[in-house]
């Protein structure tokens, strides 16, 4: 692609003049035969006029979580995403400020755009509707009219992990997670759940006796597997949906004498920074929570600029993260 200082060659002008010739500077002082110079030169070049852009500092952007802080220290798969969101907010030179569905209407009428995180009621969606601004949901598949979506291809990421584990000679495999968790409405089911059920009664694996289901918590992940043993119906790796889950099984398994992956495999889900230095590091989906953070800046701000009317969602794949924690039976 032709530059400034290409036409400035060709033309035997200075970068300078070029420049203010292109934008039409009428204050400058030069021939006729100059200007028609560097005009013929730019046009023999192709040079192509960079299109204006409006800067994002002047953009103000609202960012709305649905967990609280506690909660994100529990799970920090969303903690995670907010510090990107964050980052990248400020490396384009965005105001930012957090915000909340009590919050005033006039707080809100002050902003160019919204990014959401988390898991959201009906009640929740709309009063983010009634927001009427550009919003940009990360890993929540909300169909509202003013709304991108980013989110994560669950139904290959748990394909591919349960494809591993089979690989590995697993064939008593436990899902220890949400069920009718908070997702959407609060009554649907987490995808993690739902592909786990739907693939491995595909493949004629499914038992109901391996599930337990609770919350995305350590502790639930601690106290729901400790059922399963005392139930006497341990299967021989267990899919935890999240990686705080999966640190609750190390936990409960250590405190029941039982070693990882010997006696039991466990694979978890987000690839959260402390998995691998888990003893043993444990194998789980690394899930782009950088790439999602900072690509809902880009979409939001890039809608914003353009008033775009049509809505965008985005499927990010995700990658099996293979470390210790399974066993080859």
């Amino acid at each position: 692609m032709a530059t400034i200082k290409d036409i400035a060659e060709r033309a035997g002008v200075s970068s300078a003049t070029v420049s203010r010739v292109l934008n039409h500077d009428e204050t400058l002082n030069v021939q006729e035969s100059t200007r028609k110079r560097v005009m013929e030169a730019a046009e023999e070049l192709e040079y192509t006029m960079p299109s204006p852009r409006k800067k994002c500092k002047k953009l103000k952007i609202g960012i709305f979580g649905s967990y609280s802080p506690e909660e994100e220290l529990e799970d920090p798969y969303y903690l995670c995403i907010r510090l990107a969101v964050k980052k990248k907010l400020d490396e384009e030179g965005c105001h930012h400020m957090e915000i909340s569905l009590s919050d005033s209407s006039e707080k809100i009428m002050g902003l160019d755009g919204i990014i959401c995180t988390g898991t959201f009621t009906t009640e929740m969606l709309q009063g983010i509707s009634s927001w009427d601004k550009p919003v940009v949901m990360i890993d929540c598949n909300a169909d509202l009219p003013q709304c991108d979506t980013i989110t994560v291809d669950y139904k290959n990421a748990v394909r591919e992990l349960l494809d591993y584990l089979i690989e590995k000679g697993h064939r008593k495999i436990g899902f220890i997670g949400g069920g009718a968790e908070q997702w959407l409405d609060r009554r649907s089911e987490d995808p993690r759940y739902t592909e786990f059920c739907a693939y491995l009664k595909e493949k004629g694996l499914f038992c109901e006796d391996y599930v337990k289901l609770g919350e995305h918590q350590a502790r639930y992940g601690r106290k729901l597997f400790t059922e399963l043993y005392r139930e006497g119906k341990l299967p021989t790796a267990i899919f935890a949906a999240n990686d705080s889950i999966a640190a609750g099984i190390y936990r409960a398994a250590y405190e029941l004498g039982l070693k990882i992956p010997e006696d039991i495999s466990v694979i978890g889900f987000n690839d959260i920074p402390s998995a691998k230095y888990m003893v043993p590091p444990l194998s789980t989906v690394r899930l782009h929570m950088e790439f999602m953070g900072e690509h809902a800046v880009s979409l939001l701000s890039q809608r914003i600029q353009e008033s775009r009317d049509i809505n965008i969602k985005i499927l990010v794949p995700t990658k099996l993260r293979i470390r210790d924690s399974v066993a080859e039976l």
